[in-house]
């Protein structure tokens, strides 16, 4: 069955604390490769069938309208997973 991944992330103007979190954690252990560490969240939908333009808008919907809060979040990313 193919899965439909959806990523989001917190908009690029607002901070993000467990990002901030992380980056101080990194600067604790030494690493200094990183200036920026966002965090956001995965979604794994798995499809009954065959995914067409249908899903694919149906999915699209549903990651502006409950998968994510479009004031402080962002839907960067829908793929296809075979």
């Amino acid at each position: 069955m193919p899965t439909i991944v959806v990523d989001v992330m917190p908009k690029s103007e607002l901070l993000d604390p467990q990002g901030k979190a992380v980056s101080g954690a990194f600067a604790r252990k030494g690493v200094t490769s990183f200036s920026d560490v966002r965090i956001g969240k995965r979604f794994e939908l798995t499809v009954d069938g065959e995914v067409t333009d249908a899903v694919l808008a149906e999915v699209k919907r549903l990651a502006d309208d409950v998968l994510s809060n479009a004031v402080i979040e962002d839907v960067v990313g829908i793929e296809v997973v075979e």
